[in-house]
């Protein structure tokens, strides 16, 4: 009897399949552990907010793909503004509990140069995800990404990445990873991990 070794190609799917799968299940972790091992250099105020010092921060790699609308959104196009990337999925109460506050504060520094883009993960079929955006009326897009694999290719090791859902990752003006928070945000929250970001220079 013989035995056919797997293709390369599946055997990398269901690593990325299993990783996205660990990545979460709905968390409301509030202790802002820091992501990725080696010198990170984060800072943790006792809100449960991770950031990184100016100098300190590094560029994401590519975050980009098709939107829940079928459209096409590569992150790197937004470089110039504040951009907020959640993490959510619809059958997550945790981000149930958070999408108001976003919806709202989106809007209201739209004007402020701030751009909203979700990542919406482990939806396979997107009619869920859809609802929910109608529901909670989020206007903004959301990458399409049920089995993870821009949250998993997108930030590299060593910086502040979502490890959980909901998780927020704050890119600065530059477009290099600013701040994050593994926990579901209320509107004060929110505001205070963009805030800074907007004054900067």
């Amino acid at each position: 009897m013989s035995y056919r070794r797997a293709p390369r190609r599946t055997l990398l799917a269901v690593g990325t399949l299993t990783a996205a799968l660990a990545l979460s299940a709905c968390s409301s972790d509030d202790k802002g552990r820091s992501g990725g091992g080696g010198d990170t250099n984060f800072v943790t105020n006792t809100g449960g907010i991770a950031t990184v010092a100016k100098g300190e921060r590094k560029a994401p790699n590519a975050i980009k793909g098709e939107t829940l609308d079928g459209k096409q959104l590569d992150v790197t196009d937004l470089k110039g503004k504040v951009v907020v990337l959640n993490v959510w999925g619809s059958w997550c109460p945790p981000c149930r509990a958070e999408a108001p506050h976003f919806a709202k504060v989106s809007e209201e520094l739209k004007a402020k140069g701030v751009e909203f883009v979700g990542i919406n993960t482990r939806d396979a079929n997107i009619k869920p995800a859809l609802e929910f955006e109608k529901a909670y009326a989020v206007r903004y897009p959301s990458l399409h990404d049920p089995a993870g694999k821009i949250i998993l290719n997108g930030f590299p090791k060593g910086t502040l990445n979502p490890q959980a859902i909901p998780s927020t990752v704050v890119l600065d003006k530059d477009g290099k990873i600013a701040a994050r928070s593994l926990m579901a945000l209320n509107e004060e929250k929110l505001r205070s991990m963009i805030a800074p970001l907007i004054a900067e220079k």
